[in-house]
């Protein structure tokens, strides 16, 4: 393991032409952002509001579901995170500092 990367132990998978364990979760997880971002733009587009709540507690669900597949990813080891260094979230910082004075 990097010693500049998060990541837990990796959980073995074999490594053959069929969906393995790795390869599901992934699939269900990209598929999972995919639904939150679908569910997102028809709430915007939604112009009555029993049916935005409706999306909305269906998005809601979506989120957490995803989230559960990302913190299985995560903890099998077949998701790294990479932390950002002060200088990255310094620059961050200045650079949503300059949109808000701009937006004021």
């Amino acid at each position: 393991m990097n010693k500049s990367s998060i990541q837990n132990p990796e959980t073995p998978y074999s490594e053959t032409p069929q969906m393995n364990d790795r390869d599901l979760l992934n699939d269900a997880l990209s598929m999972e952002k995919h639904l939150c971002s679908a569910y997102e733009n028809a709430m915007q587009e939604a112009s009555h509001d029993a049916l935005y709540q409706t999306i909305f507690s269906q998005m809601r669900d979506i989120s957490k579901q995803q989230r559960s597949f990302y913190d299985l990813h995560f903890n099998h080891g077949w998701y790294v995170l990479k932390p950002a260094d002060s200088k990255e979230i310094q620059q961050t910082v200045q650079k949503f500092q300059g949109y808000k004075q701009q937006l004021q």
